[in-house]
């Protein structure tokens, strides 16, 4: 008898922690508190793809000198340079690919526009058999 506001405050509590769940969904992960990586395109892959640069970087260096700090060095110039140069060129892929989406796009606009029509490049004249 008495759980009836108790439910009401307990489902309004599971109403307030379910929209700060969605919000922090929503949010992302800022690294630095610049750089939101779960929403820029081509961030996360090029993250990881640096820290995989660096480390390769940095070990084979220290293996071949055994001098740890230039190791760390060209650790974090393998860093900078594996991801900048991934998320160039993931920028450069996605790029090409919205100019070719674009491209699509005005074709099938165009077909569908001239369908039918004497300009239709489908349907060119025919030359006539063999006279």
């Amino acid at each position: 008898m008495g759980n009836g506001p108790i439910r009401k405050r307990n489902h309004a509590a599971v109403q307030w922690q379910g929209k700060k769940r969605s919000a922090r969904k929503r949010r992302g992960f800022k690294l630095l508190g610049i750089l939101d990586v779960q929403n820029t395109p081509c961030a996360r892959e090029a993250l990881l793809h640096g820290a995989g640069g660096s480390a390769v970087a940095g070990l084979l260096h220290f293996l071949v000198t055994s001098r740890v700090k230039r190791s760390f060095d060209v650790g974090f110039a393998g860093f900078m340079l594996t991801t900048l140069g991934s998320w160039f060129y993931c920028r450069l892929k996605n790029a090409k690919l919205r100019v070719q989406q674009r491209m699509v796009q005005e074709g099938i606009k165009n077909k569908i526009l001239y369908e039918g029509t004497p300009l239709d490049p489908t349907n060119k004249p025919r030359p006539s058999g063999p006279s």
